[in-house]
Order: C-alpha cells, then structure tokens, then sequence
C-alpha cells in the first residue's frame, strides 16, 4: 500500500469520528434518547423527564461527556458496575502500558533504522507515493549491523511486556481479593452444584441428596434445591410474558381504538384487552397445570448450600462417593446467572450439541476464508485488473485506486466479523454451560481464536502460504513463511486498525448506531418507550477478543513495522474513555465472575510474544543474520517459562479463593446478626424461577402486578 492511500483511508476514518462523536454531543443531550445513551438511568427510573419546550443548548455540541468519562477513580467505576467491568478497563491501560513503551523503541529507533535501508530499492524524491514498507525491516539491507538493534530491541521489548504482565496479574488477583473481603454474603459463595445423583430405588432425588449431605456434612450442610426438567414450563411461561407485556401496552394506549385488534391475518377486529386478557388467562392455568405435574420429573442434579464458605469449596475440591461420576461436584454460579434450560438436555444430547459445535466452529472457519480471500484482492490492483479488465481506466484513477486498497478492504472484512459473534454465542449456549457468564467466556475464547486466525493468519498466509503448501508440512520452513508474509501484511492491518478500532469503536459503541435506528423506528410505530425497560450488559464476547487482536498486531509487528504502534495508542486512548462512558452509562452488569476473564488476555499476549520470538527467528534466517537468529531461540523459551510461573503464582486464585480468605470471612459472619435472614433467603435461592408461584390477579381484575417474580 502507498503511504497516500493509508493518510486517504486515515482521513476518512478520522472525519467519521469527529462527525460520529458531534452527533453523539447532540443525540444523548435529547430526552427521547435516554434509552439508547443513558440506559442505566433509565432502568433506574432516574433519567429526566421529556420536556415539550425547545432548548438551544442541546443542539449544540460539547466534549463534557469525556471529563466525565476521564474523572471517577477505580474505586469509583468498581462500586457502580462490577470487577468484571475493571479488568476489562485495566486491558486498556495494559495496552497503553504496553503500546507506549514499544511506540517509544519502535518509532524512535526502530523506524530510522528501517527508513534508511535500500534493500527495496525505493524513490524517495515524493514521499506521498512511498510504499509502506519502506518503513518496515523488510527494507534493512541483507546482513546489515544495523540488525542487532532489532535483535536487542526484541530482548528488551519482551523483558518489559513480562513485567507489565506480572504486575498486572498481581494487581488484579489482589483486587480479586479484596473485593472477596469487601462484599457481602453471596449465594453462590455458599452453594454447589452437585450432578451425578444416584437416586436410590423408593427414594427421590430429593431425599437421596437430604440423606447424603446430612449424614457427611452434618454441622454445615443447610438446604438443597434439586431441578426439574422445565424446558415446556419455560416456553409457556415466556409466552405469557408476552401476552402480559402487551396487555399492558394495549391498556395504556390513550386512544380507545388502539384496543382493537386484527384477529389472524384476514378476521374481523376484536377487542385486544378481552383477547389478549382471555389468552393470558389460559396461559396462567396451563402454567399451573405444568407446574402441578413436575413432581417426578427430577434430573439428577441439585444445588447444595452450606453455612460456610469453607464448607461448600471442601465439597467442590474433595470427592464425595467412591465412584468417581457420581455425586460430582462443582462451584455454583450467582442465582440470576444460572442458565436454567442447561437442565434439561440430557447427556447425550449434551454430548453431540459439544460435537456439532466443534463441527460448526470448523466450518465457520473455512468459510470465512471467502471474505477473506476477497479483501486480499482489493488490496491488489493488479490482480483485480486481471478479474475485472473492463475496470481498469477506472482503476487507474488515483483516488479511486487509493480508497479501494486504504479503506475498503478492512471495512469489508470488519462487515463480514460483526455477524460473527452471535453465532459464537449461540454455539456456546448448545455446548452445556450452566451459567451464562460461562456461555460468554466460551464465546470469547471462540472469537479470540476464530479471530486471530481469520483476521491475521488468513491475510498473513493468503498469499503465500496458500501457494505453498507444502512448506506448512514442513514445521522448521514456518518461522521463514511468517517472516516472509506477516511484514508484507503490515500496511492492511494499520488500515484495518484505524477502520475496525478507531471507526467502529465510535460508531458501535459510543454512537450507538443500531440501538439508536432501533428506537427511533419504536417512537415512531409505538409513540412511547417501553415501562420495562432492561439495561444492556457489556458484550464482553464481542470487544475482549478484538483488543486482543491489537494486542497480537501491536507486539508482532513492534519488531517488523513499528509504525502500526501509534495507530494503536490512538485507539487504546479512544477505547478508554468510550468504554468508561458506556459503562458508567449505559451498561449494566448482569452477573459478576470476579475478573476471571484475566488469563485470557496473559495467555494471549505470551501467545503474542512468543509468535514475534518465531517471526524475529526467521526474519533474521531471511536476512542471513544466522547468529541473531540463532541467539533468538532462548527468548521464546524463557517466556513460557515465566508464564508457567504466572501459572502457578496466580491462577490458582481466580479458580477458587484460598481457605485463609475464606475463614476469615466466615469468622466475620459469627458476628454478623443479618446471616439469619441471609440462610432464609439462600433455601430458596436456586428454585428456578418458573417454578414460583403465580402471584397476580386473574387478568381481567388487574394488570399492574408482575406474572411472575424475577
């Protein structure tokens, strides 16, 4: 790519974010926006009032939403959204930490270094059509000494991202800690799941596990919950959720002729309060009527709580029976984070959903190499000449040529991955998971890897490896392939880095644009926003994966093309304070997992490091510096010797907290006298809530009170 067609696709992108965050000043300052930009308010019943009377103030646009975004400390931010919500801010911050320290090497070191070589043979006489990889160690002169600069810049770059893992690591598992000692009695603190129940033959899974847990934890043993299948109760009583819901709706309408309805397709008109009254009614006994008849449809499961903390994670780490699958035992989530429907699939079904998945996964791959193999083309002229020859006086047009190969490949392939993430979702929810939380990490472990090898592999390999490869089955070729294909990748990326994270950071998340469209087409058909309204949770599963992305780019090519570093600083900037904003005001936690989704970013930026120690490997084999690669091998060595350390340093505590915490806190509630009413509250803590009694009035006598509580 030409240095002119990356400052076109720059300019492009940069007047969509100043254009996209003007609107943004404007649209959140309006009432009739506050579910898209103040959603948090709004579920909170705290946001302003509409008001009829015109406010010239609010159409004029302001940047105090990033002063307020900038001032609330951590402990700030951690009191009014979750753990979860600071780790996912302190990826930002470790980025900056560590995209700063390697801008600084990469672009004052580095970059001259690379700027001055001849081994492209390129003109400098006009430096707006300079190709990219004139700033590139491609561009270093074979056998130069200027190479052990890079050599030691490896060493030294890879010292410190080591270091600002480990502090990092340390940091959050103490901030895991402390908010173990700061919160409250948790549900899920004293509860286990058991599975694996050997109902005895006259007995019932509930008096099986009565039996059990009485008799082996007789002074800290307190209740149990066994589940039930309820995969029909749950359909019907969504669907009567619905019927209230619009109930509801029909019976605040203004206009008495709203009320009526269509009956199907080509019927007369009704009146919707009587139809939908009389519907919901049914529902409501066919919802008893289910219930009633649960009785004997356990599943060989149960939720277990205890009076201590130590008590349930003894029960979750020992072995309970002499049979190793049964009475299997594992940490419970929180209440509201239980995926209910996990239940009541059997097995086997269970066990070929994980199959079907691994299918899919694989599938999804390989076809995604279409868009992928598209994009490549547009990044070549030549050969898009070559497909489409009656193109060619079209492409020959300088600014035609320039936002073709600078803007739109990256945002074709950023079109193409945002329809990704849902099915990884979706495939998740199939595989087993008992929690939702856990469905979203599965999905971003999913989209991380599905990420960096369709996003970077893909683009990297498309042009050579998939012309060779041959060279793939030989492992010792690989480190001279990835040395020859990612520098040659390095002008795509900083494009699809400016497009993928400064554009679309803006216009996803701080613009809104979809949640926006959306509402405004409600207003529109419905006059008025919903009285239920929910606030969004963060899609953790959608944004951790693509700053990991950057993460992978950002330490690969510190050593090969520094140049993509302040494209990523700039971005790492722009996600901080947009993603503090949105946390603060329209994001909502859902659950809390205590920032275990941490060595998921450690373990993907060692992966990170290690990749730049093979790809430096062969770049210095390739510029017939064999000592300098040879001096190479010990570093990737080194590093996964410092992340095994990390391993057994720190992961032990985001898998479970160690028995010193958990005394102490359980000595803190023998003097705590609320832990009565909090036993009371954990009996009926994991009843699964579509098996609670119905507590409203037949419809026709009332329409105020929930259906059901959640």
């Amino acid at each position: 790519m030409l240095l002119s067609a990356l400052l076109t696709s720059v300019g492009i992108n940069l007047g969509l974010c100043l254009l996209y965050c003007t609107l943004y000043s404007i649209l959140s300052k309006q009432p009739s926006n506050a579910e898209v930009y103040a959603s948090r308010s709004v579920a909170a019943k705290e946001a302003p009032a509409e008001t009829n009377g015109f406010n010239f103030e609010r159409l004029l646009p302001t940047a105090g939403w990033v002063r307020r975004a900038w001032q609330p400390s951590e402990d700030q931010l951690l009191s009014v959204t979750s753990l979860d919500a600071v780790v996912f801010i302190r990826m930002f911050i470790f980025s900056l930490k560590v995209f700063g320290f390697g801008g600084i090497i990469g672009v004052f070191v580095l970059l001259p270094i690379n700027f001055q070589g001849t081994q492209l043979g390129e003109d400098y006489s006009d430096f707006s059509y300079m190709s990219l990889d004139s700033f590139s160690i491609s561009n270093v002169d074979n056998g130069s000494n200027w190479l052990w600069v890079h050599f030691c810049a490896a060493y030294i770059f890879s010292a410190a991202v080591c270091y600002l893992l480990y502090d990092e690591y340390s940091y959050i598992s103490s901030r895991r800690i402390a908010q173990f000692y700061s919160s409250k009695p948790q549900p899920n603190q004293f509860t286990v799941l058991v599975r694996g129940i050997p109902v005895l033959s006259g007995s019932s899974g509930s008096e099986t596990v009565d039996r059990f847990f009485t008799e082996y934890y007789s002074s800290t043993y307190l209740s149990h919950s066994v589940i039930r299948r309820t995969s029909k109760l749950q359909r019907l009583t969504s669907d009567a959720d619905k019927v209230y819901r619009t109930l509801a709706r029909l019976k605040s309408e203004k206009d008495p002729q709203q009320r009526f309805k269509r009956d199907g397709l080509f019927g007369s008109k009704v009146d919707g309060l009587d139809h939908y009254g009389k519907k919901l009614d049914d529902l409501e006994d066919t919802v008893r009527l289910e219930q009633s008849s649960l009785a004997g449809k356990e599943v060989s499961a149960a939720f277990v709580s205890f009076k201590s903390r130590l008590a349930a994670a003894i029960a979750v780490n020992i072995q309970q029976g002499t049979n190793p699958t049964e009475w299997v035992t594992e940490g419970a989530p929180e209440p509201q984070d239980v995926h209910w429907p996990f239940f009541s699939s059997s097995f086997l079904k269970r066990w070929v959903s994980k199959l079907v998945v691994v299918v899919a996964c694989a599938a999804l791959t390989i076809l995604f190499l279409i868009p992928v193999a598209i994009v490549q083309g547009l990044t070549n002229l030549e050969q898009l000449e070559t497909w489409f020859p009656f193109l060619t006086s079209i492409l020959n047009l300088t600014v035609v040529s320039e936002v073709i190969t600078g803007y739109l490949p990256s945002l074709i392939l950023q079109l193409f991955l945002s329809l990704v993430p849902p099915i990884m979702i979706l495939l998740s929810s199939m595989e087993g998971y008992i929690s939702f939380s856990q469905i979203q990490k599965g999905a971003c472990t999913k989209m991380l890897w599905f990420t960096i090898w369709n996003i970077f592999f893909a683009n990297v390999l498309s042009g050579t490896a998939l012309s060779q490869i041959d060279i793939l089955l030989e492992p010792k070729e690989i480190p001279g392939l990835l040395a020859d294909g990612v520098p040659a990748q390095a002008s795509f990326f900083i494009a699809y880095v400016v497009t993928s994270g400064w554009t679309s950071t803006v216009s996803s998340e701080l613009f809104r644009l979809k949640p926006l469209i959306f509402n405004v087409i409600k207003r529109l058909f419905s006059g008025k926003n919903s009285d239920e309204f929910e606030a969004p949770s963060i899609p953790y599963h959608k944004e951790i994966p693509k700053i990991l992305l950057f993460g992978v780019l950002g330490i690969t090519y510190f050593l090969l093309a520094p140049l993509i570093l302040p494209f990523l600083l700039v971005y790492c900037c722009m996600g901080y304070l947009i993603f503090r904003n949105q946390l603060l005001n329209v994001y909502a936690p859902k659950y809390e997992t205590g920032g275990k989704l941490w060595p998921t970013v450690h373990n993907s930026t060692i992966f990170s490091l290690v990749l730049m120690h093979i790809i430096a490997i062969g770049i210095f084999g390739i510029k017939t510096l064999p000592l300098a690669a040879s001096l190479m091998i010990p570093l990737p060595i080194l590093t996964l010797l410092f992340n095994e350390y990390c391993r057994k340093r720190f992961l032990p505590i985001f898998k479970s907290y160690p028995v010193e915490c958990l005394v102490k806190k359980d000595i803190e509630d023998q003097s705590d006298p609320s832990m009565d009413a909090f036993y009371d509250k954990l009996r009926t803590a994991y009843e699964d809530p579509v098996l609670m009694p119905i507590q409203r009035q037949r419809s026709r006598d009332g329409y105020n009170s929930p259906l059901l509580p959640r």
